[in-house]
């Protein structure tokens, strides 16, 4: 493989899709929506005719679609740079959804949670040194 400059670049992410079981779009929405704040996007209807949901916040965008043969995520996830983690934290737990601090992340304040369908979610904030 050469080290050539490729005649391409790399924008943004565009969307992080996690699976959820069928029938599962009410509990996303509670989650995502209702829980995490994200307001939902309306889905194209080719697209809605398969079922699960679209949610934005933050430039963040996640969709959760539909698996028939759904298994949760528990070590591949998202990574969500948040601002007053701490504050999601408690909102967090306020729900119901447990949080599991991790300090591992240099530079970073950081937690793990689950949607309702066990899918690991990390969230973020970077800290600084001072």
């Amino acid at each position: 493989m050469s080290e050539s400059v490729p005649a391409y670049d790399f924008s943004r992410v565009h969307h992080v899709q996690l699976s959820i079981p069928p029938g599962g779009e009410a509990a996303s929405r509670a989650f995502w929506r209702d829980t995490l704040g994200m307001r939902e996007l309306t889905k194209p209807p080719v697209l809605a005719a398969r079922g699960g949901c679209w949610f934005t916040g933050g430039g963040v965008d996640v969709h959760v679609g539909v698996e028939a043969q759904f298994v949760p995520a528990r070590k591949a996830h998202p990574a969500l740079l948040i601002a007053g983690l701490k504050n999601l934290a408690v909102r967090l737990e306020e729900c119901g959804v447990a949080v599991e601090w991790d300090g591992d992340f240099p530079g970073h304040d950081r937690f793990y949670a689950h949607d309702p369908f066990g899918n690991r979610i990390e969230f973020l904030e970077a800290v600084s040194d001072a």
